[in-house]
């Protein structure tokens, strides 16, 4: 996927949703993995050329275990001149040495949540952007329908009224593969994950499920998101009617 298709589907979802205001300072959670190195491309890219004038900031949540090399994506925001800062945390001995959780997966996202959105506030951001995909967000519905028995998913706008701080979600419309298309294409490095327990959730479970439904009928899974789009799921902001651009997208990135 070249770089123009990413900031199509990206500036689709902010545009449908009205994700981003002028004056907004956005922090982007950067992890390291190809979703949120992808995000940061998108929004870096989005930021030279979207009409609502916008700051962006990165930020890692820094989990202390050993050998978690951050220096490739500090490389990556210093190219496309975004400022960086790192939330140094002791996470990932709480959960794996001191309380020894035996499913540390939902205590372990909840604190790290905790320390970005902190460190977000700190920094005087009023909005923070995740890099949920579509994929994400269709596997997260299966989570619900088995797990809790209700038919949800990510919003693509989330107000914290706590913190006073909007989850936004660029990246929705965005299928799995062409992430890992526009990684493989522009030769990005990721950051490995140091997590023991990586791969070995139920969103690992949720992920071959989903992969076999689709295999076994083809376009399920785009059928499946399109049923997420227009469940009326509470919590779930009013998608917006775009109007028609006079430029393309690829033009207004052309003129740069």
């Amino acid at each position: 996927m070249k770089i123009q298709q990413l900031y199509s589907y990206v500036r689709r979802a902010v545009d449908d949703y009205h994700m981003i205001e002028d004056g907004d300072k956005i922090a982007v959670g950067v992890s390291g993995g190809k979703d949120s190195i992808t995000l940061l491309y998108a929004l870096a890219g989005l930021r030279r050329f979207y009409p609502k004038k916008f700051e962006l900031i990165a930020i890692s949540v820094d989990l202390g275990f050993e050998g978690f090399d951050l220096n490739p994506i500090k490389a990556m925001c210093e190219e496309l001149e975004v400022e960086y800062h790192i939330a140094k945390t002791d996470i990932g001995s709480i959960i794996f040495e001191e309380r020894k959780e035996a499913s540390p997966c939902s205590l372990c996202a909840k604190m790290r949540k905790g320390s970005l959105n902190d460190t977000v506030k700190a920094l005087g951001c009023n909005k923070v952007a995740y890099a949920h995909h579509m994929d994400d967000i269709v596997e997260t519905m299966f989570l619900s329908l088995i797990y809790e028995g209700r038919f949800h998913s990510f919003s693509p706008v989330t107000y914290l009224d706590r913190m006073d701080l909007t989850v936004i979600r660029p990246m929705m419309y965005l299928p799995e593969a062409d992430v890992i298309g526009f990684m493989n294409k522009y030769e990005l490095t990721t950051v490995k994950n140091p997590c023991p327990v990586d791969g070995l959730t139920r969103r690992e479970y949720a992920k071959d499920l989903v992969r076999q439904i689709n295999l076994e009928n083809p376009g399920a899974k785009q059928r499946m998101f399109r049923a997420i789009l227009d469940g009326n799921i509470k919590g779930w902001p009013q998608r917006f009617e775009r109007e028609p651009r006079k430029k393309t997208l690829l033009n207004e990135d052309s003129e740069q």
